[in-house]
């Protein structure tokens, strides 16, 4: 699933328009990007939610052949992250799926992340394994960071006042049980997070490669510089 239902409030003025998932950069839309490479990990199937300028993701999405999209509509209530995806079940079935954002890409390293998070899953002990990004090596993110890691993988939260070394790169697999019992109708995804760690079955990875952060117009620059720089 890829999450594309939100408003981009920090990437107006073009999000006045353009919604966020069909920003570009280097030359692909962010929802591209992700779908990119969804597909090339063997995704056939992708559900993708929509609500803020609907028709315009809808129709773009429509056009690709690989993988084969799935549109799960809030055009009449925006149902955050946890409520969109709970809407979303009965689409994604009754196995661990890939969870995206639609503004967060990256540059791979040597192993491609989707992979990467794959190898690390395990079922027997997660509920949920995020991608991480060590937030000194990671472009356009200016945060204190959202997770302490131990040597298994089990994550903590930031405590408010201090500063973490790893924050959540928009990528994840989840157990549809992790939706057992959730709220109703529009919730953060965190929520169910945080039921998760509690129990001890929320995990991270450290990602390979470099995490572009693409929240605001300025670091549209920056992760296209990146890309660049990447590839000369």
């Amino acid at each position: 699933m890829v999450l594309s239902a939100g408003i981009g409030k920090r990437m107006r003025p073009i999000t006045a328009t353009t919604p966020k998932p069909l920003i570009e950069v280097a030359g692909r839309a962010l929802i591209d990007h992700a779908l990119d490479k969804l597909a090339k990990a063997g995704v056939e199937t992708c559900i993708v939610n929509v609500h803020y300028l609907a028709d315009l993701v809808e129709v773009h999405v429509s056009r690709r052949t690989s993988p084969k999209i799935v549109i799960s509509d809030e055009r009449g209530e925006l149902l955050e992250t946890g409520g969109g995806i709970t809407k979303a079940l009965p689409h994604l079935g009754d196995e661990p799926f890939f969870l995206l954002n639609s503004d967060s890409t990256w540059i791979e390293g040597v192993t491609p992340n989707l992979e990467h998070l794959v190898r690390h899953w395990d079922d027997a002990r997660m509920d949920v394994l995020l991608l991480l990004s060590e937030t000194v090596t990671s472009v356009g993110y200016d945060g204190r960071g959202d997770f302490d890691m131990d040597k298994e993988g089990r994550l903590t939260r930031r405590n408010e006042r201090s500063v973490s070394p790893f924050a959540y790169a928009g990528a994840a697999i989840l157990h549809p049980r992790l939706f057992e019992g959730a709220p109703e109708g529009a919730f953060s995804l965190n929520v169910l997070f945080d039921r998760a760690l509690e129990d001890g079955r929320l995990f991270g990875v450290q990602m390979e490669g470099i995490w572009l952060h693409v929240g605001t117009p300025s670091a549209i620059a920056d992760a296209e510089r990146a890309v660049s720089e990447s590839i000369d």
